[in-house]
Order: C-alpha cells, then structure tokens, then sequence
C-alpha cells in the first residue's frame, strides 16, 4: 500500500488520487481571479470536494511563464484567510500549500495544510527541506528551472526525460537527508519545457516509476494541450482529459486539475480497465 500521511490522515495512493486546484490569485493563467472572495473559494471548495478531490490545492503566487512577483507578506494574505475558511466548513479536507516559500509553507501548515507543494523544488529558498522535514508533513517536489519570470529561456536539454530523472535522484537524496519522509515527484510539464519536451516526458513517464515514489501529473489546460489544439486553454478540458488518461496509464498517483469530475472519470475508467487486464 502506498500511503502518505497528512496531519495523522492517511491517503492512500494505491488508486490515484485528484488535486483540485484553488488559485487565490488574480493572475493564473487559465480561472485568475475567479476565486478571490472567500464565497467563491468556499463555492469551488465544495464543488471539487463533492466532485471526489482528495486534496486541495491553495496557490497564492501565479506560476504562470512571466508571472509578476508577488511578496511573501501578500501572499500570506491571499492562502492564510482561504485555508482557514475550507477548513472551517470542510474541517476534514486534506489542503496543500502552493508556495516555494518556507515561511510561507511554516504558516499554512500553522493554520491546517497538510502538504508542501514547491514548484522550485527546494532551489529557490534554501531552508524548505529543513521547515518541511521540522512541519512533518509530505512535501510535492517539482522540476523547474529558474523562476516562472526567467523559466521559458531555460528549456534547453539533451534528453528531458533523462536529465529530469537525474534532478530527482539529487534532490531526493538532500530531502531524504533533510528527514522528509513523504515524497512526491512532479516532473514539472511546460515549467522550462517546451511543448515538445512536455509531451516527450508524459510520452516517457512510466520511468518515473523507477524512482519508487508516487509522481504526480499537472496536465490541466496548460499550453501543451490548447496550444497543440489550436484553442484557448477555456476549450482545453477534452484535451486535458485525454493527456490525463495516458498519464494514468504510465503509472501517475495524483492528477492536478481544475476540471475535478472528469479527472475522477477518468481514473474509475483507467482502474477498471487495468482491473481486466
């Protein structure tokens, strides 16, 4: 059984799991904005948790390629206050904060996240392995390369999935050292990847396997689908569940999404079709 504790909560990720995005800020690329009140981020809480999201992801900084920087002290504003909120009316809701920041990560563990999404890794605040292993609780490693202002000019590589691989085997030794327990890696689709490098890697992604750690797959409507289809990333759910499918194939544990339902379908698809295999 492959599980990873959350707050004294175990999930299980056996069967693979949905992580509903909620973006608290103005400027995501695909709902920036949608979710800024605290009625509508309760809205689309208890949509994706009646949905079947097993987790929550609360992001305060947009990610997005040329994002504007956001401070520590605004971010804080934008996830503390929705943390809070969820858990008041969804006390038994398992959140992770999205933020490459530790004191950042320190206080929304504080107020009841109960995992570390960093899409830097590690690399872009030296004392996140320490805080993460010091809070106890799972920590989402991702791949990038330099910081969602510069990370378009760093997608050169000889083989991605090859180089990705090697990245992993590091850090996951430095966290490992740290004392972080439960670990999940994210390859990271079109963070300093182009197009190409993101569909080579979902291509290769069951070598991910050999790292022996859940691996999660954030797919949803980002420009490797819309672009590819030549639409927006608002007609980019179909896509997006396709891509999700073959991720499922080659052995992801979680899918990031903002489209819960169709996620849900298509693991309960995924899972009966392995069941007859």
């Amino acid at each position: 059984m492959q599980t990873i504790n959350c707050n004294g909560k175990l999930l299980d990720l056996s069967t693979p799991r949905v992580m509903g995005i909620i973006n608290v800020t103005p400027d995501s690329f695909y709902d920036g904005g949608t979710t800024i009140s605290s009625e509508a981020i309760l809205k689309q809480a208890r949509k994706m948790l009646s949905e079947g999201a097993a987790i929550l992801d609360v992001g305060g900084y947009s990610s997005r390629p040329g994002a504007s920087t956001v401070s520590e002290a605004e971010e804080l504003k934008r996830v503390l206050p929705a943390i809070e909120n969820i858990l008041a009316e969804f006390p038994d809701t398992i959140l992770s904060i999205d933020t490459f920041r530790a004191a950042v990560a320190k206080e929304a563990v504080i107020k009841g996240a109960a995992i570390v999404n960093d899409i830097s890794g590690g690399r872009l605040d030296d004392t996140m392995y320490t805080t993460v292993s010091q809070l106890g609780v799972p920590y989402i490693l991702m791949h990038m390369r330099g910081t969602p202002q510069t990370m378009a000019q760093e997608a050169k590589y000889e083989d991605v999935t090859q180089e990705v691989l090697f990245y992993f085997s590091e850090k996951l030794t430095l966290a490992r050292q740290a004392g972080i327990n439960d670990i999940i890696a994210d390859p990271g689709f079109g963070f300093a990847k182009t197009r190409q490098q993101s569909f080579e890697l979902l291509n290769q992604l069951d070598q991910f396997q050999s790292l022996e750690i859940p691996f999660l797959a954030g797919i949803s409507r980002k420009s490797m689908v819309y672009k590819t289809l030549e639409s927006t990333s608002e007609e980019a759910l179909n896509g997006t569940t396709a891509l999700n499918t073959i991720a499922l194939l080659k052995g992801a544990s979680i899918l990031r999404v903002h489209d819960v339902r169709e996620a849900v379908e298509c693991i309960t698809l995924v899972q009966n079709l392995k069941s007859n295999s």
